[in-house]
Formats: C-alpha cells, sequence, structure tokens
C-alpha cells in the first residue's frame, strides 16, 4: 500500500518539480530479477532512482531512518517504504552479509536491487572503483545489472544541507549486463571483470572523471563495506 500510494503521489510531483533528464527506461527489464547498479553521490539517489524507474526498485537504508518516533521521523519512514527501502542496521557485525542476503531475496523473487557498487557516497564528484557485491550478486542469482549514470543529484542536498534544492537532475539507464558473458572464467576473475564492466558503463552515462581506487569506506555506523 505504502507502494502504490507514495509512487502515485511523489512520481507526479518530483517530475513537475525537478523536470529530470531521463533516458535509457527500455534498457529496464521488465519483469524478473535484476541488479540496478548506479554511481552514487547524494542521499536523494535512493531516491531519484526508484522515482524514474518504470518499475519498483528495491535497496538498502539504515534502520534509523525507521526507528524515529516523531512526526517528521515517521513521515520519512513511510515515505522510504512507500520507495522500496529496506531497514538494515548498519551497527550490526553481520550488517554486509545481511545486506547481500536482503538484497539476493529481492532478485531471486523477481525484483529490482538498487546497489551502489563504490560502496558508499563520492566526496569530490569522481567515480571510484566498484566492490565486486555487485557481480557476486548478479552471478549467485543469474540476474543482470543495469548500469545507472546520476548527474546533479549532489547539488540537490549536499552534505551538511538540511533540506533539498530544486537542480536539474540526469538520470540514465544504460543497456544491460549480462552475467553468462562470465561464463567459464574462475570466479574470482569473474567478479572483478564483471564489477569492472559495470563501473566503465556508469562512468559512460554519468560523464565522471575515474579516482585510481576505492573510495574511503564509512565506519560500522554509517554502513556495511559491501557495494550496496
Amino acid at each position: 500500500m505504502y507502494y502504490t500510494v507514495g509512487r502515485a503521489v511523489l512520481r507526479p510531483l518530483t517530475l513537475l518539480l525537478y523536470r529530470p533528464t531521463i533516458t535509457g527506461l527500455e534498457n529496464v527489464p521488465e519483469s524478473g530479477g535484476c541488479l540496478i547498479a548506479s554511481n552514487h553521490l547524494s542521499f536523494i539517489d535512493s531516491f531519484a532512482i526508484p522515482l524514474t524507474s518504470p518499475r519498483k526498485v528495491s535497496f538498502l537504508a539504515k534502520s534509523d531512518y525507521f526507528e524515529k518516533t516523531n512526526l517528521p521521523g515517521r513521515a520519512l519512514a513511510q515515505m522510504m517504504s512507500s520507495l522500496g527501502a529496506i531497514p538494515v542496521d548498519r551497527r550490526s557485525p553481520s550488517a554486509a552479509q545481511d545486506s547481500l542476503e536482503s538484497a539476493l531475496a529481492v532478485v531471486e523473487a523477481g525484483g529490482a536491487f538498487g546497489i551502489y557498487p563504490e560502496g558508499t557516497r563520492s566526496r569530490d564528484g569522481r567515480l571510484y572503483r566498484g566492490r565486486t557485491g555487485v557481480a557476486w550478486l548478479a552471478l549467485k542469482a543469474q540476474v543482470p545489472v543495469v548500469p545507472v549514470g546520476l548527474v546533479g543529484t549532489d547539488q540537490i542536498q549536499p552534505v551538511g544541507n538540511r533540506f533539498p534544492r530544486i537542480r536539474h537532475v540526469e538520470v540514465h539507464f544504460g543497456a544491460p549486463i549480462q552475467p553468462t558473458a562470465y561464463a567459464g572464467m574462475p570466479s574470482g576473475r569473474a567478479r572483478r571483470a564483471l564489477t569492472d564492466d559495470v563501473m566503465d558503463a556508469i562512468a559512460a552515462l554519468s560523464g565522471q572523471a575515474r579516482a585510481g581506487g576505492y573510495a574511503t569506506l564509512p565506519t560500522a555506523s554509517d554502513g556495511p563495506p559491501i557495494g550496496i
């Protein structure tokens, strides 16, 4: 109910206010499990993708967002639930494994799951090397990965700003990357090759400069270091 009502209200409002440029919607499979792998610039990203995707996209969110009891906190929790957010306790020692299992359950049930292979937000706007959680999921579940390039979301609510601003946003969905292309490779090599191909596709879609290594991971209280 939350999803149906929330999307019906938030999607047209978002399109009216922000008038985003959206391309490649035909690349998102109409049904069946898939991963939506995106660059990560802002907290807003987890709203931009579900609100522009032609189908429901589930994603992980800190359980803290669902635990506040004041009115704004409850409103945020309901809004995130309406967009397919799955709470995860990032303080738990098993957060990384719990996150992978949550994602795997979604795609194996035929759903779409949003994932950020960099593992955390880019603080300087560059695209960092992808972590192989995305490839592990794709190969384990044998589902395609749809790369996404987000542009401008970091200008809507920069780090430290409490309220979003009206800025132009671009959401580009790329051609799916199929796990079958990596059949026959040793598992470790297949995960690395698939992840690198996903990041190359994201770079082409977002136009970001590439960073030479991995992004600095958040602390245990901020998030699991698995690229989700």
